[in-house]
């Protein structure tokens, strides 16, 4: 059967309620996101992601947010509280992949198995403070080899790492979160700084759109761009599973149902919808509709990257990262 064109967050706490179950058994999204709303220990969230599952009956794909500094949804004191990438940018390659290896044995070990991470936008002076300091740096070439570092690390520990936000966020000055960020800049420029990581790691299984308007190419935000989609799949070269930035943030006009057919229908795979009820939930799903064949093949493809997680001495991959780093977590 196929599976809806969703990636569904709407679990309001800490357990599945049986409407959510039951709504979830319907839907049949192809995967779930969590957030700290739904994290309260190990055992718990093993737990929760294993029920996730069972209504599904399948091994579904849930993912998460575990950048590390302000965006990591496990925390301390039953995880590690992570620096900011940007913060350890300039400990170099091994510790990069050493910090999102660690990461990855961390949300395996409680049933997730993907990482919305890593975040490929190239940071710059005005960058917007929500963004900036999850960056890896200012050049396009060295975030390519951190964000390469990052990914790899994850598939090493069975984790598949989401690249966002295509094809660049770094030149916002908005927050996506609360509007629509408009980028003036020409396709020129941005092919030399905004899409150079993410054409050089074009390879890699998933990725998510960025709610951002680039005026010089359409008016539509490139989540909802044809255009743009267009262009992340044949000039940034990505045949990875594409979902959206969160459907629900205000950088985006008309319902959610609204937004996830617009999105849809601009060449997405996947419409990401984090936070709302069950009967916000449905109409996306609705509108989605079920997974076209291309985004069912790449799919596949992702989850045969989707390995059991490598033997890892963690304690000493960690001995190891506090000494390249200097960080005492």
């Amino acid at each position: 059967m196929t599976q809806n064109a969703t990636i569904l967050g709407g679990i309001a706490g800490t357990s599945l309620t049986p409407d959510e179950a039951a709504f979830f058994r319907n839907a049949d999204p192809w995967g779930f996101i969590l957030f700290g709303r739904n994290v309260k220990s190990p055992e718990q969230l093993r737990r929760l992601t294993g029920d996730l599952r069972d209504a599904v009956g399948r091994d579904a794909v849930i993912t998460v947010d575990q950048e590390g500094g302000r965006v990591q949804r496990l925390r301390g004191p039953q995880w590690i509280d992570w620096p900011a990438p940007l913060d350890q940018a300039q400990a170099g390659l091994r510790a990069m992949w050493l910090r999102y290896h660690l990461i990855g044995q961390e949300l395996r070990a409680v049933g997730i198995d993907s990482n919305c991470a890593p975040t490929l936008d190239v940071a710059q002076a005005d960058t917007h403070p929500f963004l900036r300091n999850r960056c890896f740096g200012t050049d396009p070439a060295h975030v390519a080899e951190l964000g390469r570092a990052a990914a790899d690390g994850l598939l090493a520990a069975g984790v598949l790492p989401v690249v966002k936000h295509m094809p660049g966020h770094g030149r916002a000055i908005a927050d996506s979160h609360h509007g629509l960020p408009t980028v003036t800049a020409s396709q020129t420029a941005l092919e030399a700084l905004d899409f150079a990581p993410f054409h050089a790691l074009a390879d890699l299984p998933m990725g998510m759109t960025a709610h951002i308007r680039f005026t010089e190419l359409d008016d539509a935000p490139a989540t909802a761009s044809a255009r743009m989609i267009g262009l992340i799949r044949d000039l940034i070269g990505f045949d990875g599973l594409l979902m959206t930035d969160d459907i629900t943030m205000n950088a985006l006009s008309g319902t959610q149902a609204e937004r996830a057919a617009a999105s849809i229908a601009a060449g997405c795979d996947l419409v990401l919808h984090c936070n709302g009820s069950v009967a916000d939930m449905q109409p996306v799903v609705q509108a989605a509709g079920a997974m076209s064949p291309d985004a069912i093949r790449r799919a596949d493809a992702a989850i045969a990257r989707r390995h059991a997680p490598q033997d890892a001495d963690i304690a000493g991959l960690m001995a190891e990262w506090r000494e390249l780093t200097g960080n005492p977590a």
